[in-house]
């Protein structure tokens, strides 16, 4: 895992056509909302204000959180980053047909966003350098943040927030945030209720090279660390010595021989996406991984939940964290 053009610019000729006749019924046919409403100013994740003329409608986003938020706002992209990709990893979010894919998440066509007749393009810092400037020649950029592992759930709904913000659809953030807490409140009642309450857990995904397989754990800053920690989970991860974790996504580094180090009361769970299970097909004879106490009842959590995702792939992961413990 890495942190249709032609069909787009014959619309934009077709519109440009009906504009010309100016003709009242022909206008009419265009049902792309137009802008609404005064001037937004907002501040983004670089401390520089952006202004849009009213709530952005024609949107793209690099980053699949950002998608995500958007969908679940009830604003459908125009443009997205590997739209192959993201309805891989990410299930929580259903794109409508014909939106266009933008290139990949760290280096967006510039060619292709310029075709799109945006509102506005949201990021996250992760572009190539000098991407911003030049999307920023023809279309207002918005710097969302992508993580903050001091407070990963209040920096996920500043996110949504800051999108919401900019594409006019505040009521809906709220409800958003109501039916997270919701859910967080009725995933612990569940797991009360199944006796299933408190364990200790170590979630982590993997990656390959080779024989060769490193771990990334998920520390009590990630995103899905948080969740587990409202959920009543203890985090596993904690307890191992000497274990870094970035600041941004709350992500360690270890290796099989750093798994010993887990208590023996840990339940793993992990993540993986369609063949890539490392746990499952290439640790399945390591000496090391076969012999740790928790290792025989390892448990796989389903595909397509985004860990870096928004509340919607949150959502799906407390579904899946009550059902991989009860």
């Amino acid at each position: 895992m890495r942190h249709p053009a032609a069909t787009a610019l014959a619309a934009l000729a077709l519109a440009a056509t009906l504009a010309a006749c100016g003709t009242t019924e022909e206008a009419a046919e265009d049902d792309t909302p137009a802008h609404s409403g005064d001037p937004i100013t907002l501040t983004d994740a670089r401390g520089e204000e952006v202004t849009l003329e009213g709530p952005a409608v024609r949107v793209a986003g690099t980053e699949w959180n950002v998608v995500e938020y958007l969908v679940s706002l009830g604003v459908q992209p125009v443009g997205v980053s590997d739209i192959e990709g993201f309805e891989q990893w990410n299930t929580a979010a259903r794109l409508d047909d014909g939106v266009t894919d933008i290139g990949t998440r760290g280096e967006p066509s510039i060619d292709t966003l310029g075709t799109l007749d945006l509102d506005a393009v949201f990021v996250t810092d992760q572009l190539v350098e000098g991407a911003i400037e030049q999307i920023e020649e023809t279309t207002p950029v918005i710097v969302v943040p992508g993580g903050n592992a001091e407070d990963p759930i209040g920096q996920m709904f500043e996110n949504v927030d800051l999108v919401a913000t900019a594409t006019g659809t505040e009521d809906r953030a709220r409800e958003i945030r109501e039916e997270f807490d919701t859910a967080l409140a009725d995933g612990r009642a569940a797991l009360a209720d199944a006796g299933a309450e408190g364990a200790t857990v170590a979630f982590s995904d993997a990656y390959r090279t080779g024989e060769a397989v490193t771990i990334r754990p998920f520390g009590e800053g990630s995103l899905i660390g948080a969740v587990l920690g409202e959920l009543g989970f203890a985090n596993a991860w904690s307890q191992v010595e000497g274990l870094e974790f970035d600041a941004v996504y709350g992500l360690g580094q270890t290796d099989v021989e750093g798994l010993t180090s887990l208590p023996d009361d840990t339940e793993f769970w992990y993540y993986g996406s369609g063949d890539n299970d490392p746990y499952g097909q290439t640790l399945v004879d390591n000496a090391v991984w076969t012999s740790l106490p928790f290792a025989a009842d390892a448990t796989r959590l389903p595909d397509g939940i985004w860990t870096f995702g928004g509340p919607a792939a949150m959502l799906q992961f407390v579904d899946a964290a009550v059902a991989a413990a009860s």
